[in-house]
């Protein structure tokens, strides 16, 4: 299910050459940009309604419309006559989109061991970077023969394929089942995410996802375009997008053990600054190899740091409320990943030196690091289910 929902957000960025190539439309770089941000303003919607609605309705349900959901909108997108209905098409998407990640996160710190809880969540949101990796490969094999519109109809499989499987054997919430018929209790998550106890942790968290989502989104729609624009051919750049998310995906599987054993303040701050660096470092002509492996560190950077963010966010709050803080940290967080694609396409278009594409976010992924060290250590999270779960266990 993340491997689709991956795929569905990344695609974008690994068709925005063949989009800004596209004639009947005619799109800039500007244009490009802020067409890449609707689908994120639809996640920010998505994400905060899915938090507050799903200690309400359960998890199981709220995942399945929001699959079903984003495979309709890309097979829409698909069939778009024009720039402006595929625009509108993206931004219903990411109201599914939106659903999917915290409510997926949730149900699986839920039914995780404590001790597995970080790596789980890496093992979990490693379909993201593969669905990344899936877009980049397939836009390098499939786009120069039959255009940009094969890849969004190749988003719409989920509808066919996830959606069933997820009917016949996705589990409802414990915690969900243990409170039907005390709807009362369950009404108060998005009132108890606002008390003295967890209102500041919930506002660095979001601030903290912010600058998180901004570089993620940011470059996984411009990461190709940025490297086309420092003299790499389409297929080089391509390659570049491949790149950053394998490292995206190797680096949180491989660092999320440790996350478990020392907690994720010092692992999610490792992880920003390796971004920092990394991309900042990439400013500057080197060996091909060498900035294939840079660009690696920087996807474990970005991707892996939000990947570090959620885990945080899951073991940090606890269950009865833990759906709503991921809901409010990722929906908030939006705001950055509205921020990234236009910010990279207003860069684009300006006359900038071409190192300023990769300065531009090295300062984000600063920031990042700094709002880290103002999180709080300890997670909250109970070690062990609660009776009632015990009880529905039984």
């Amino acid at each position: 299910m993340i491997l689709f929902d991956g795929y569905d957000l990344i695609v974008y960025g690994a068709v925005v050459p063949a989009l800004l190539r596209y004639e009947p439309w005619g799109l800039t770089p500007t244009d490009a940009g802020l067409i890449g941000s609707y689908a994120l303003i639809g996640m920010l919607v998505g994400a905060l309604v899915a938090g507050a609605v799903t200690d309400l309705v359960g998890r199981r349900k709220v995942l399945l419309i929001s699959v079903s959901w984003f495979s309709l909108t890309m097979a829409a997108c698909a069939l778009a006559p024009s720039a402006e209905l595929f625009g509108l098409f993206r931004l219903l998407g990411g109201l599914g989109l939106g659903g999917v990640m915290p409510t997926a996160i949730a149900l699986t710190a839920e039914y995780s061991a404590p001790h597995r809880r970080s790596l789980n969540n890496a093992l979990m949101f490693s379909g993201y970077s593969v669905g990344g990796i899936l877009s980049a490969v397939l836009a390098l094999a499939l786009l120069p023969e039959f255009g940009f519109r094969i890849m969004f109809w190749l988003g719409a499989l989920p509808l066919v394929t996830v959606v069933p499987l997820l009917w016949r054997y996705l589990p409802e919430s414990e915690s969900y089942l243990a409170a039907r018929g005390r709807t009362q209790k369950s009404k108060r998550g998005v009132a108890a995410l606002f008390t003295r106890r967890h209102l500041v942790p919930a506002v660095l968290f979001a601030v903290t996802s912010f600058f998180g989502l901004l570089l993620v989104y940011g470059l996984n729609t411009w990461l190709p375009q940025i490297m086309k624009s420092a003299g790499y051919p389409l297929s080089s750049s391509l390659l570049f997008l491949v790149m950053m998310n394998v490292g995206a995906a190797v680096g949180s599987v491989l660092v999320a053990p440790v996350g478990d054993r020392l907690g994720m303040k010092p692992v999610t701050a490792v992880a920003f600054v390796a971004a920092a660096v990394s991309i900042y470092l990439l400013s500057s002509p080197m060996a091909a190899p060498v900035m294939y492996a840079l660009v690696a560190v920087a996807g474990f950077g970005t991707i892996g740091t939000q990947i570090m963010i959620n885990a945080y966010v899951a073991m940090h709050f606890p269950p009865e409320v833990r759906a709503t803080a991921l809901g409010w940290t990722l929906g908030i967080g939006r705001l950055g990943a509205v921020v990234g694609p236009t910010f990279g396409g207003i860069l684009l278009a300006s006359d900038l030196p071409v190192e300023w594409n990769f300065y531009a976010f090295a300062i984000p992924a600063a920031a990042g690091s700094f709002m880290v060290f103002l999180l709080p250590r300890g997670a909250r999270a109970a070690a062990a289910p609660s009776p009632d779960a015990m009880a529905v266990r039984a």
